[in-house]
């Protein structure tokens, strides 16, 4: 009976540390898609949480999977510091753009072009927290934005609001010269009489 009780016991703590592991995890928090403009920056945000405070061992991997889906493709790593890609199509068109302290952990590429069209992996290790989720981005880069109901409605919004300031504006003029004229009349039958 004691082993029996001794062996469940053992087990419900193991279950209850997997449990505890399992919450440990680095959490990675990144945009699903995001659209940017052919030859311009982009910054692809990603972001962390861990139940660890950032260790001097926490180390970021950038990779990229073009729509082809051929092998991935190194595009940055950090570890104490950031490191370049030292070949490759992000070379020298990748910056780091984080802050470690602030779990962030965002980079910038640089003159994007079509072939950038794909999915961006950000993958966070923190010591003891070396598991967790990968963040995933999908980069689509087009030729020009479209115009968005957002973007119409801030010009409506936008339009709508000089139109007002012009009619007030008017209005007030209007009133002040109606106003003078008023006077002036007055001022005229007050030196007739």
């Amino acid at each position: 009976m004691r082993g029996r009780t001794w062996l469940g016991a053992a087990l419900v703590l193991g279950a209850q540390l997997r449990a505890l592991w399992l919450a440990a995890a680095v959490e990675v928090h990144t945009a699903k898609e995001v659209v940017a403009v052919n030859g311009t920056n982009q910054r692809l945000k990603c972001t962390f949480s861990s139940s660890s405070p950032v260790s001097q061992q926490l180390s970021v991997t950038w990779n990229f999977q073009p729509e082809d889906l051929s092998s991935h493709e190194p595009v940055f790593y950090y570890l104490k510091e950031p490191y370049k890609p030292p070949s490759g199509r992000f070379k020298e068109r990748v910056t780091w753009d984080g802050n470690v302290e602030r779990n962030d952990v965002s980079i910038v590429i640089w003159n994007l072009q079509p072939s950038d069209n794909g999915t961006f992996t950000c993958q966070v290790t923190n010591w003891p927290d070396v598991y967790g989720t990968i963040g995933e981005v999908r980069l689509r880069v087009v030729q020009k934005v479209n115009f968005s109901e957002i973007h119409f409605l801030a010009v409506a919004i936008g339009s709508a609001s000089v139109l007002m300031i012009i009619v007030v504006t008017a209005v007030i003029i209007c009133r002040q010269r109606r106003r003078k004229a008023r006077d002036k009349r007055i001022e005229v039958a007050d030196t007739e009489l």
